[in-house]
């Protein structure tokens, strides 16, 4: 792969939980297909007011030693991703570790990067702190870089293989598109997807879907315009076609809302970022 349009660093984020083997395997994929420098970032999770208050309160919220510790862990997960990330090819690597939580630090690090890996959300289930979901989107609303969210049971597969966008006329979906152009380029084919386009007619215009198609196509992408005109959700008309044409990355704009409205609506963010068969390539 040649060209200017392409993923020079990729910053994937290393917290040592189960779901990082399948992140770190479609980041060491994409990095070697792009001839990328490959960051794996991990956070001691402590802020810099923790830090703050560490130096200069008596009642500090996490104990000298503890942090410590915190820190420990960290490097210790960054030298066993350069081990995995040699193991799996990757011809350029560096470890990060950032002394802050994980949400802004990762966002400090986007700055830098043509493109971020993280794991899909955790399915909601029952005690299940809002601190411990929305990291795709915090980085994508946040932050001026896409997000590749990669689900927990992927495997190798080459990507981008088949490729299903989403298209609503939206400036979110736009960018997301925009941003996943040097995939798009290297498919085996696009598959553009609108969603019951006569609801947004004023913004497909007469022909639903062919100025963004002929635009990609001039970028080089097999595209197909595909129309679905369905009762079901947005994403689960999505996630469907991604399944049934056997797709190996899905393409998204997200929308943010607060986290109360947006788990309390069920929005189309929110069921992609949870129940997307296959990676998902967001920015907003």
């Amino acid at each position: 792969m040649k060209g200017t349009g392409m993923y020079k660093t990729i910053v994937v984020h290393i917290d040592g939980s189960r779901q990082q083997e399948s992140r770190l395997r479609a980041a060491a994929l994409l990095a070697g297909a792009h001839g990328a420098h490959l960051v794996g970032a991990a956070a001691t999770g402590v802020s810099w007011l923790d830090l703050a208050l560490l130096s200069g309160a008596a009642s500090a919220p996490v104990p000298v030693a503890d942090f410590d510790e915190l820190r420990e862990t960290a490097t210790a997960r960054l030298r066993q991703f350069e081990e995995q990330a040699a193991r799996l090819g990757v011809g350029s690597v560096e470890s990060r570790l950032i002394e802050d939580a994980a949400g802004s630090g990762l966002l400090l690090e986007s700055r830098y990067a043509d493109l971020m890996v993280l794991s899909q959300d955790p399915r909601p289930a029952p005690g299940l702190p809002l601190r411990a979901r929305g990291m795709p989107e915090h980085l994508a609303i946040r932050g001026t870089r896409p997000v590749l969210v990669v689900p927990e049971d992927y495997r190798v597969q080459v990507l981008p293989g088949i490729v299903v966008a989403g298209w609503d006329g939206s400036l979110q979906a736009l960018r997301a598109i925009t941003a996943a152009l040097p995939l798009l380029a290297a498919a085996d084919s696009v598959k553009l997807v609108l969603v019951n386009p006569d609801a947004r007619s004023a913004l497909h215009g007469e022909q639903p879907g062919a100025d963004l198609a002929l635009y990609l196509a001039r970028h080089g992408v097999r595209v197909e315009v595909v129309l679905e005109r369905t009762g079901s959700t947005v994403g689960n008309a999505l996630m469907a076609l991604a399944r049934d044409s056997g797709a190996a990355l899905m393409v998204a704009g997200v929308y943010g809302h607060s986290r109360y409205r947006e788990l309390a609506l069920g929005g189309v963010t929110r069921e992609l970022l949870e129940r997307a068969p296959v990676p998902l390539l967001i920015a907003h």
